[in-house]
């Protein structure tokens, strides 16, 4: 069983990009869409395709500190102030799973750093699209689709 969709939003989601100082209902959608799609929204936190409610691998989250945060080191710090002090240090990748916010922290910073343009808030095709092309290469608009319906409900739900 995962977080409630709203709780998700209400408590992880909105206060990490409001942390980030990026606040946007359409990247709130998204990460919502993205978790729901990826693991259930946590029913699932670590298997072989990533770890957390995002399904980073830990290539990519390695990728994502040393060609993106290394270079804006506000925002790395900032992304570092999420993480747990001393369990950061040995196991960096596990905060992925053992803590949200900052998981959300770098699920955000995958879609930033892939230089998109984000669709409308209520554009569920184009959220799938870019959750494909920065989450699932290899995904199917559909399965977004079919994972925020069953895990979200309609767009008005969560707003």
């Amino acid at each position: 069983m995962g977080i409630a969709a709203s709780d998700l939003r209400q408590h992880v989601i909105r206060p990490t990009l409001l942390y980030l100082q990026r606040p946007s209902p359409t990247a709130e959608r998204l990460l919502l869409g993205t978790a729901a799609c990826q693991s259930a929204l946590g029913s699932e936190l670590d298997c072989n395709h990533g770890r957390g409610l995002y399904r980073i691998s830990d290539e990519r989250h390695q990728q994502l500190w040393d060609e993106h945060l290394a270079f804006d080191p506000d925002l790395a710090s900032r992304v570092r102030g999420l993480a747990s002090q001393h369990a950061f240090l040995t196991a960096p990748h596990l905060e992925l799973i053992v803590n949200l916010r900052y998981a959300t922290a770098i699920a955000w910073l995958l879609v930033e750093s892939s230089i998109l343009v984000l669709p409308a808030a209520d554009d569920l095709i184009g959220m799938a699209a870019v959750w494909r092309q920065v989450f699932q290469p290899e995904g199917n608009l559909r399965e977004f689709i079919d994972a925020w319906q069953r895990h979200v409900g309609g767009l008005s739900q969560v707003a």
